[in-house]
This record gives structure tokens, C-alpha cells and sequence, in this order.
């Protein structure tokens, strides 16, 4: 046997990818089964990155990710639940990991990119749905039903990253009535998908502007608490983004504080919320300690 010299790692990375890619479709042993297959990778490497305690471990282990689910939407590009994952990967690294701003914004329109193919790939007439005219854009979201509630909640979502990363671009904030709508049509039909995060992120829409501005902080506070209702308290982010932005919008000392101790004191092991729960307990043990300068 001759002996193998490694030079430069990512040739070999990319050797072993399609080793093992080609490993796969030949198991599968036809066109169907291999979008089965590589759609439940997918999936298992979403669940596998938000059961993960510790962030860096995902942070450092992430662009390899990405990588590959790029790879496996090139070779199947009509995999709706493919691009759905590819969309939130994309989505959540952009949001928990980047702080570079132009690639932040380079990693959410790629996250909103996958989620519009995902659109057009369910049906012709969702197809640059986002671009239409309000009313229009209504109309034919309109007509999906509780199964759609995943794409609904996916590109909702990307969208809300993809404003996050451009939120100094008036043309990006201009598109937040549509993606509100999203949201709203996926609680609408399925309040408690996804641990009841669609009222998680209608609390943070609600309240991203002061009162004077036409903030509506009662309505937040009321899709914050039901969203920590929905997950029996589990999914923290709640708590934590209920304190940022509703207890600190009202100066609510007491609240504030209450809802970050009951972070800092709560298991953060729940499956599908490990790593949101860790990062969220991070968050509000650097929000209470900037509260005596804050209140």
C-alpha cells in the first residue's frame, strides 16, 4: 500500500464527502430513495446541531455543515424539505455565530434564497411570492394549509434573518408586513409548531419599535407569554427576549429580572432547544448584569 501524504486537508475533505455522498446513493439504490435519504441527513443534522450544549462545538463544526447540505441541494434542487433545511442552518448561523456584517448578510440571503426555491417548488404560484404587492402576497398564502405550516414558518424566518442582517436598508424593513404575515398564517394554523416559536417571533415584531413609534409592547407581551406557554417554560429564548423587549421597553425592573433568574435557573437540556436554551442563558446572565445601568 502506498502511503498517503496529506498536503492540504481539504481536498481530502472533499474525497471523503463524495465517498461518502456516493456511498449513500448507492445504498439507496434509485432517484427516490436518494432524496429520501439525503432529506432525512438533512433533517438529522438540524436536530443534531439544536441538541447540541455546547455552541462553540457547533460554531467551529458549522461551514462543514453547510458545505454539505449545498451539495446535496445541487444534487437534488427540487428537495423542498432539503432547501427548508438548508434554509434554517443557513438562518440560525447566520444569526447566532456572525457578527462580520457583510457576510452575515451574505449567509441570510443565502437562507433566504433556499427558503424562496422551497416556496416555488410547492407551487408554481408561490413562486417570488415575497415580490408581489401586499394584497397579493396575502391572497396566496392564504391558501395553504396546516401542512405548509414548516415552508410558512422556514421562509418567515429567513426573511426576518435576512431584515435582521439589513436592518439599515429601508427597502429590506419595508418587507417586515409581509413576513409578519407569514407568521401570523402559521399560528394561524399550527400555534404550537416548532414549540410555539411563531408568537416568539410576533412578540419581537410587536415590539421591535418604542410605543412613540408605533410599537405595540401589550401586544408582544401577550405572544411572549404564549409562547412560554406553548413550551411549558422550556424554550428560554422566550423568557429572555420577553425581558429584552417588553420588560425593558416598559422599564419593569421586577419582571425583568425574574424572567432572566428563571433562565439562569432552568435545565437547559430540552430536545430541539439545547443549543437555543445555552445561548439564551448567556444572554441573560449579560442582560442582568447590565441592569443597574439600564433601570
Amino acid at each position: 500500500m502506498i502511503p498517503f501524504v496529506e498536503r492540504d486537508p481539504i481536498p481530502t475533505m472533499r474525497l471523503r464527502l463524495f465517498v461518502f455522498l456516493y456511498a449513500l446513493l448507492a445504498l439507496t439504490g434509485c432517484a427516490s430513495l436518494a432524496s429520501s435519504a439525503t432529506g432525512k441527513l438533512a433533517d438529522n443534522l438540524s436536530s443534531a446541531i439544536l441538541n447540541q450544549d455546547d455552541p462553540e462545538t457547533v460554531q467551529a463544526g458549522m461551514p462543514s455543515y453547510l458545505l454539505l447540505v449545498d451539495s446535496l441541494i445541487e444534487g437534488d434542487p427540487q428537495n423542498e424539505s432539503m432547501l427548508l433545511s438548508g434554509s434554517k442552518l443557513y438562518g440560525a448561523y447566520a444569526a447566532a455565530f456572525v457578527r462580520e456584517p457583510e457576510r452575515a448578510k451574505r449567509l441570510a440571503r443565502k437562507a433566504r434564497d433556499y427558503s424562496d426555491r422551497a416556496l416555488c417548488t410547492h407551487d408554481a404560484k408561490l413562486c417570488n411570492v415575497l415580490d408581489k404587492p401586499y394584497d397579493e402576497f396575502v391572497s396566496a398564502i392564504a391558501i395553504l394549509k396546516v401542512d405548509d405550516v414548516p415552508l410558512l414558518y422556514v421562509s418567515g424566518t429567513a426573511w426576518a434573518g435576512w431584515i435582521q442582517a439589513n436592518s439599515s436598508d429601508w427597502n429590506a424593513i419595508a418587507s417586515l408586513p409581509k413576513v409578519k404575515a407569514l407568521m401570523v398564517r402559521a399560528v394561524e394554523l399550527d400555534e404550537t409548531y416548532s414549540h410555539g416559536e411563531g408568537h416568539l417571533y410576533l412578540g419581537v415584531f410587536a415590539t421591535l419599535l418604542p410605543p412613540a413609534l408605533g410599537g405595540k409592547p401589550e401586544e408582544g407581551r401577550a405572544h411572549f407569554e404564549r409562547a412560554i406557554q406553548l413550551s411549558a417554560g422550556r424554550d428560554l429564548m422566550a423568557k429572555v427576549e420577553y425581558a429584552r423587549r417588553y420588560a425593558r421597553i416598559i422599564y419593569d425592573r421586577e419582571l425583568h429580572d425574574r424572567l432572566l433568574r428563571e433562565v439562569l435557573d432552568a435545565d437547559a437540556a430540552v430536545p430541539g432547544l439545547t443549543l437555543s436554551n445555552v445561548l439564551a442563558k448567556r444572554q441573560a446572565k449579560e442582560l442582568l448584569a447590565s441592569a443597574e445601568s439600564y433601570f
